[in-house]
């Protein structure tokens, strides 16, 4: 099992990994949550299947999945220990290697990391899917899905995302990329939300995450994605949405925006995040997607201090910004730097 793509070869190259899909979002404007806000996410997610692309196997998918809020009830109701009060504690689904004596290295990895930031594992979950449908390629490379619970002593909101940002980045790196035999990816990891996703169809994700199914799992909100890869190869950690964006993909200048956000990281500074702010670079995972790498540079503008809006407009240029002539508007920073 690997979920590396293969070196540049042909008419290939791995630097220029787009993507090219359908995206959808249902929320219920008064922030009530129900499953019927998740069933209807999943049938708008079916609706887009012309919007994804398969392998050779008509049970292949390139990708689907679904971000939700955490869905607190639910998940009291099927966890066999004590959660905190919701918003004060983290969770997300690890994609580790599927022999299980890997998958507990690399769980008792995460949870070292955890403790050098100052969060508790609460436990972990396994994951209940079913892959019966899915096709030989997607079963190749399936990975095995542990939920984990964490909390940080009195942290909850954004201190907390901005705790669990830090050791995720850290994990990512000390650990490395998801492989047979070592490695974690995790879609999500957070107190707010929570991602679904693999190398599926758009019919096949709800029967494969049974979660997604159960009456109990409540959200009022559905960010729903159809993966089509273009010129790429499909995987596990590179389907949608990743942590804050579900997005279309073919950024054609990705390879010198991630330069860019390279060379600023000597720059970077935030107080809202740790002093020794080096743990976290990268900031853009090398041989990801262009979606995945816009997401990361969007998360870190948020978790280094600015509000939502004001990081997803920094991440879209002005028109003509780039001409000699053009001036910022007064008392708006055009800074890409977390302050």
């Amino acid at each position: 099992m690997t979920t590396e793509n293969p070196g540049p070869f042909g008419l290939y190259n791995p630097d220029f990994e787009h993507d090219a899909c359908g995206v959808n979002f249902i929320v219920d404007m008064l922030g009530r949550r129900s499953h019927d806000i998740v069933r209807h996410g999943v049938g708008a997610l079916c609706a887009m299947e012309h919007r994804g692309a398969l392998g050779a196997e008509v049970n292949t998918g390139d990708g689907a999945g679904i971000l939700v809020q955490i869905p607190d009830a639910f998940l009291r109701a099927v966890v066999d220990f004590d959660l905190p009060a919701e918003g004060a504690y983290a969770t997300g689904i690890a994609f580790l290697p599927r022999d299980p004596e890997r998958a507990d290295e690399q769980a008792l990895a995460v949870a070292k990391v955890a403790a050098s930031e100052g969060l508790t594992v609460l436990g972990w979950r396994h994951l209940p899917h079913d892959a019966s449908m899915i096709g030989a390629s997607a079963r190749a490379t399936l990975p095995s899905f542990r939920q984990v619970f964490l909390a940080g002593d009195g942290l909850e909101g954004i201190a907390l995302e901005r705790r669990v940002y830090v050791a995720r980045k850290r994990i990512e790196h000390e650990l490395g990329p998801l492989t047979a035999s070592s490695g974690v990816y995790f879609p999500s990891l957070s107190g707010r939300t929570l991602v679904y996703k693999g190398m599926l169809t758009t019919g096949q994700l709800a029967p494969f995450f049974t979660d997604l199914t159960d009456e109990r799992f409540t959200s009022a909100l559905a960010l729903v994605h159809s993966r089509f890869s273009t010129n790429t190869f499909p995987s596990w950690p590179l389907a949608h949405p990743f942590r804050f964006v579900a997005h279309n993909g073919e950024i054609n200048t990705v390879q010198g925006n991630r330069n860019r956000m390279r060379a600023r990281e000597a720059l970077m500074a935030s107080p809202d995040l740790t002093d020794d702010i080096e743990r976290i670079f990268p900031v853009c995972t090398p041989g990801a997607s262009d979606s995945a790498t816009f997401d990361e540079a969007l998360e870190i503008l948020h978790m280094g201090g600015y509000d939502l809006p004001h990081a997803v407009l920094m991440m879209i240029p002005r028109r003509g910004r780039t001409t000699p002539t053009w001036i910022p508007p007064a008392g708006r920073s055009t800074s890409s730097t977390p302050r």
